[in-house]
Order: C-alpha cells, then structure tokens, then sequence
C-alpha cells in the first residue's frame, strides 16, 4: 500500500518540508522554500496550515549555516506574525488555527520538546554547538550534523523528568522515617514538600487524625479512629483459623488500647475536679472492659486525692497537658504496625542500636556507656585504640621480696593488697589522679605466707589466709593497721580461703581438710557444715547462699538458714579457683589443665571455654574487669597475662613482663583502665593504657 495516499488533507506539505529539510545539506535552492511559504500563507484557512506553519518553522530555524542562524529568526519571525495575521483576516478556522498556533508557541502539542530558554516569540529552543535546534511534536528538524544527537538527548530528558523513579520499599521506608525525624523538629514545611516530592505518605490520614484526638483530648472522636484503625490493621485475605486468630489479637489489643485511653481521661476529670464523669468513665467504661482489675482498683483509689497535686503525685502521672499525651500516645503507636503509625522516634532509635551495636563489637571499647547520641559523632564509626586499653605497664612493685600469691583491690577502687610468700601483706594506696601507687602499710606476722585475701563489703576490714598447711586465719582493720582477729579454730584445720558476707558482719571460710565454718567479726563460730573439702568461696549478693568448689570437681550452693544444697556446675576437671561476676550470674573458673571457663549460674550451663591460657595444677586466680565487666582477665604458667572479650574466646591482648608464673590478675573495679598482676618473680606489675608520648613503645609491650 503507498502510505503518502493514505494521508490526511495538509500532510504532504509537511512531508515535503520534512524531506526537503532532512536532504538538505547546507545548499537547497531558496525558490522552493518560497514556494512552500507562499502555499503555507494561501492555505491559511485550510486543515494543512498549522501543519505547513510547523514544517515551515523547522525548515526555516534548521539552517545549516552558522552566520545566517539571526537572520533566519528574525524572518520566521515575521512570517509566524504574517501567517497569524492573514488567518485572522481570514476568518476561517479561526478558532483551530489559533489553537494549532498557540501550541506552536507553547511547544506543548502532545508533549514537552524543550530543553532550552523561551525566545520572546514564544517558542522554545535548545542550542548545540551553536546552532539553534527547532522541536514540534518533539521531531528536531537541523542541520544534519549533530542533530540526531541533541534530538536524543532531548528526548530521553524529557522522558526522566516525565517518569519519577519507583520507589523500593527501603527506599520508602527511610523517607518516612526522615520525615518523622523532621516533623519532630517542627519542620513541617519540610516534610510536606519531601512527601509531594517523593510520592510517599508519612502516616495514614486517619492516624494523623487519631494524633490530633489524642493530643486534643477528644476522646469520644478518638474512640471512633481506633476501631477504625485496629479494623484496617487486621483486615485482609487470610484463611479461617487465621482470620479467628487475628480477631482474637484484634480485641486484645484494642481493649489495651482503650484502657490506656480511658485511664488519661479519667485522670484528667478528676485533675478538672469533675468527680461524677470520673466515675462514670471508671464504672461505665473502665470496668466493662475486664482488663487489668488490679490496676482498675488502683484507679479508684484516687477518687480520694483532695487535691490536683495529691492525684499527679499518687498516680506519678504529668497531669493533663501535653506531657502526659505525648507519653500516652507512644505507648499506644506500639499496638499500631508502622505501615498505619510510625513508632515513635524510630530513626532516633535505630541510630542509636547502631551505635551500641558498634560499641558492642569493639574489642577494646572500656569506657561507660552513654546512650545520648549528642555524646558520639554519627559520621564515623565507633572505634577504640588497643593503646587505651590496660596493656603497658605503669608501674613495677618490687617491695616483696619472695613470690606474690595474690593481689586484689578494694571494692572502692582506692587501694591494692597483695600478699606474698615473705609472710606480709602490703596496703598501696592507688592515686586517684595518677593512677600511680605508693605503699601505704606493711601488716606481717603471717607465718605460712599469704595465698589469699578478701575486702570486706565497706573495705574496713581484709581477711588474710595461708596455704593448704595453715590453720590460722588473719583479720585486719586496714584503716588502723591493727590486727581484729586472729582465728583458729584446731591445729589440724587448714583454712585457705574465705568470703565474706555482704551485710559484712560474717564471713565463711574453709580448706581441704573437711572444714567450713561461718564466724562473726571477732572470730566466733556460727555455723559449720562438716565434711566438705573446700577449694574456694563466694557468698551471693542474697546473703543466704554460700557457692563453694570441693575436691568432687563442682560447685554446690549452701544455705546456713536451712542447712540445704543444691549442685550448681559441674567440671570434669578440679577446679583450682573461682570468681564470681557483680550481678552474681556468672562464674568464671580456672580448671586444671583446661583453662579459663565461664559458666552460667543461673541456667547452669557453661557459656565458653577461653583459648591460650597455660594452666596446670597451679592455683591461678582470674577475674571479671573492665567498665560493665566485659572483659576476662587471667594470669598463667607461661609468664603471661592473658586478656578477652567476654564474648570471644580468643584473647585479644597477651601482657608480656613477668618472668615467672603469674599467679593473680586483679582489674580496679572503680578505674576500668587500671589492672595488678602477681607473680612468683616477687614482682606486682600495674598495667595501664600506654602514655601518648610513648605510644609506639606501648605495641612493643604486647601481642594481640
């Protein structure tokens, strides 16, 4: 079929113009472009003439030659005038002509074909290299170079500004919760322009309007949004044991729902002193619901309250206002799913998980927690340096003059005791400024040496007890230096370890010979339990329950009220020592030959079994340290000091210095940057962070 037979009246012209323009190379003879214009201008009352007038218009703005681009302005300027002139005079097809021509000015015929600024006769053009490009119907009629190009790039522009980009659900997910972060800060204007810009919606309009109830006060109008709302939540497709089990949800949820509602609104009419509709809502509200009786009795206890303040002192409620919406309708965003109500203050949240998760994960993070997010920088992530972390030594204490066995400082963190092989027992006082310690007092006279030592809970008191072979057992005033008690109870005792209570007026102690007494102050016996073989001691923060490790491999829980026992662990090894963490629900032991475990008090199970540690059959002492007591701390018979998270099982730093066995590792409990170690080279090393100025020594100083 010939296609040009098929054409509407007028559109050879524009076909001709069109062909006439894409062979034309720079050098077309002008009489046929008169001719055109001539027929174009005859025409004008015909169909064809707006379809003339634009190929006219492409052929004439399209020439190829840069010097003659003005001058082709300027005369289709004066014909688009002529043209317009002559169809008025005209008359006929007035109103279409016009029109055709408007969108000839407009360049808006079907579509945008404009990337460029609008002349002052009202069409639209785009420039390149120089050459003005004219668009109708988005067909660039130019010059044959470069024309395809820019009519391309034209074309695909238009397309990205017409097609907005869909969303991902993430995508739309994060542009809430900017908005809600905004709206939060009162930029309103912000986040409605954000919403318009990005097609999103920040919270469904019939949860804004449960919102504005809320914080108006409008109970009645909040009442009726909730059904809706909770109906919307719960609505949908599901099969029929789904859609009973999210209908019985449903009314849980909105019964909990209107609880918190009427409990604002009846606290508000009795701050308003209207005692008759507080009761109303308390007896014809309230109630019916059958939800929270005991809280419902509570209620009702206010109706007493003289006065506005006695009610929001009673209640602990911020009285009606603002305040007390506000917190009212947190609560009630967490029943609602965020696709209906954003929870409150979500991005807040979220950055700060991330910034906990981050500070969970860092091996060396020793510092308090703080979870103002004002106090981190959300820019970097979080990192600590190894090099402020208890691994360089600050101080060497050499005042012993045989092995030290034990170390261990105070609950307040003021003073170090360790005591040694020499039969003494040194006091350092520990500067709260310097870190650095200086001895504060010598108590002697232990004639087996010391291999244990226990603060009491107000560190007045430290109970000094020897070797298996001792059967004495010291008790020291620290802040005198005068000895209280000395205790023994026979000469075939052996008294190696002990702990005290927490109300510090007793204390239990005991050895492998089958003794295992509890004594007062001045060393009286208030009970004892026969036949145990004691390794080790710990009182739990209840004061009724003694854990003590025996030559069976386990730990066993004893209470001297009812003269009860429970098994707690249980190793397959001897437990050569045990300590005990300060919310009493973990237990760290050095096993023999295994190592350092951790167990689980509570569930009774063994949680990890740290790695690297050298143990034999030595009595090594570890302990629980740094800021939350996240890190493990133990000494060993390799001459080091090993140091984990308390969620890994490989060391993150090994201290090396000592030349010796060490046998303790004790961490300040009031400076978590600040750790003792005692060896059997006679030496008590402190270990800190490592100085700025030697910072490059400190990595020579330890291997993680």
């Amino acid at each position: 079929m010939d296609y040009n037979s098929t054409r509407k009246p007028g559109s050879e012209t524009l076909a001709s113009a069109s062909s006439s323009s894409d062979s034309d190379t720079g050098g077309a003879s002008p009489p046929p472009r008169k001719k055109h214009r001539a027929s174009a201008a005859e025409g004008a009352g015909e169909p064809g003439a707006s379809a003339v007038l634009t190929g006219l218009s492409g052929v004439v703005l399209g020439r190829g030659a840069h010097s003659q681009a003005t001058s082709a302005i300027h005369f289709n300027r004066s014909v688009v005038n002529n043209l317009s002139s002559s169809m008025q005079a005209n008359g006929a097809g007035q109103g279409q002509e016009s029109s055709e021509l408007s969108c000839l000015n407009s360049a808006q015929n079907g579509e945008s074909s404009s990337v460029g600024g609008t002349h002052s006769n009202g069409l639209l053009s785009s420039t390149d290299n120089g050459n003005n490009v004219g668009t109708s119907n988005g067909s660039s009629v130019g010059p044959c170079t470069g024309t395809s190009a820019a009519s391309t790039a034209s074309s695909s522009e238009v397309g990205s500004l017409k097609k907005k980009k869909r969303l991902t659900q993430a995508e739309e997910d994060v542009i809430r919760l900017i908005g809600q972060h905004l709206h939060g800060l009162g930029l309103n204007q912000t986040v409605d322009l954000l919403m318009q810009e990005s097609g999103c919606r920040l919270e469904h309009p019939s949860a804004t309007k449960f919102r504005n109830h809320v914080m108006e006060g409008e109970w009645d109008k909040v009442s009726i949004c909730l059904q809706w709302l909770n109906n919307r939540t719960y609505s949908g497709q599901h099969g029929i044991c789904e859609r009973e089990i999210l209908l019985q949800k449903n009314q849980s949820i909105l019964g909990r729902m209107k609880f918190l509602l009427l409990q604002q609104k009846y606290l508000e009419y009795l701050e308003d002193g209207k005692v008759l509709e507080a009761l109303q809502v308390l007896r014809g509200e309230l109630t019916p619901l059958k939800y929270n009786t005991d809280r419902i009795h509570v209620l009702s206890g206010y109706l007493m309250c003289s006065h506005a303040e006695d009610l929001r002192a009673k209640a602990e409620w911020e009285g009606k206002g603002t305040a007390s919406r506000c917190r009212l309708l947190d609560k009630l965003q967490t029943y609602l799913p965020p696709s209906v109500m954003l929870p409150p203050r979500r991005l807040h949240t979220l950055l700060r998980q991330a910034v906990e998760l981050q500070r969970d994960r860092c091996l060396y993070h020793n510092t308090k927690l703080d979870n103002n997010l004002d106090s981190v920088s959300l820019l970097l992530d979080h990192v600590c340096s190894r090099l402020q972390f208890p691994c360089y030594t600050q101080q060497i204490l050499t005042e012993h003059c045989n092995e030290v066995w034990f170390c261990k400082f105070s609950n307040d963190g003021t003073k170090l005791a360790t005591g040694s092989k020499d039969t003494t027992v040194i006091i350092w006082q520990v500067d709260p400024e310097t870190h650095q310690l200086k001895l504060l007092r010598t108590l002697e006279g232990h004639a087996y040496g010391v291999s244990y030592l226990a603060w009491s809970p107000d560190d007045t008191y430290l109970i000094a007890c020897g070797p298996d072979d001792c059967s004495e057992l010291w008790l020291w005033n620290v802040q005198t230096g005068e000895l209280r008690t000395k205790m023994s109870q026979s000469h075939e005792d052996s008294l190696t370890s002990v702990a005290w209570n927490p109300d510090g007026k007793r204390f239990v102690t005991g050895g492998q010979r089958g003794q295992f007494y509890q004594c007062d102050l001045d060393g009286n016996l208030l009970d004892s339990w026969e036949g145990v073989r004691v390794q080790c001691l710990w009182c739990l923060n209840d004061g009724r329950i003694v854990l003590a490790s025996d030559t069976h491999q386990r730990i066993r829980g004893y209470n001297f009220e009812d003269l009860t026992d429970r098994n707690i662990v249980q190793e397959d090894h001897p437990i050569m020592s045990f300590t005990v963490s300060k919310n009493g629900r973990l237990a760290l032991l050095n096993v023999a030959t295994q190592g350092v475990h951790l167990w689980d008090l509570q569930d009774r199970v063994l949680v990890r079994k740290y790695q690297g540690v050298t143990q034999g059959f030595y009595t090594i002492h570890s302990c629980f340290g740094g800021h939350n007591e996240d890190f493990i701390a133990s000494g060993s018979e390799d001459h080091k000091v090993y140091i984990w998270h308390r969620r890994g099982e490989l060391p993150i730093a090994e201290l090396t210095g000592h030349t010796r066995t060490v046998n303790c590792v004790s961490w300040n409990p009031a400076i978590p940057s600040l750790m003792a170690s005692a060896s059997d080279d006679g030496t008590v090393r402190i270990w800190g962070p490592a100085p700025f100025l030697e910072s490059q020594e400190a990595d020579g100083h330890m291997d993680s």
